[in-house]
């Protein structure tokens, strides 16, 4: 029989094979979006090798490491999304609310 870890990814307790990554925990628990861009788009593993960042979640208090690069440990606490009290995620804002750069047309102008 295989030795197991348990961590927690977002309250959530989860069992894995010793050896698993991260990502993988956290993808077994149903989670689509690791984290959200700064325009506030979900974001997900991508390239799976460490490359991309797109994986990067909060692992016992440390933001940005890469869940796809961290083997599951026991007792591991793992969060994808900002916690309640922090910093709100804004939605990304439409093509018509974002200003021009200097020398180009807005969205309105090209329509």
């Amino acid at each position: 029989m295989s030795e197991t870890v348990t961590l927690v990814v977002n309250d959530i307790a989860v069992e894995m094979p010793a050896g698993s990554m991260v990502s993988a925990a956290i993808l077994k628990t149903g989670t689509q979006a690791f984290r959200r861009s700064v325009t506030g788009e979900p974001r997900g593993p991508l390239c799976g090798m460490g490359i991309c960042f797109e994986c990067r979640v909060t692992i016992d208090g440390e933001q940005h490491s890469r869940s796809c690069q961290t083997v599951c440990r026991n007792g591991m606490d793992v969060r994808t999304e900002p916690q309640k009290g922090t910093e709100e995620i804004q939605p990304q804002k439409s093509t018509e609310e974002i200003q021009p750069q200097k020398g180009t047309k807005s969205a309105k102008e090209t329509k």
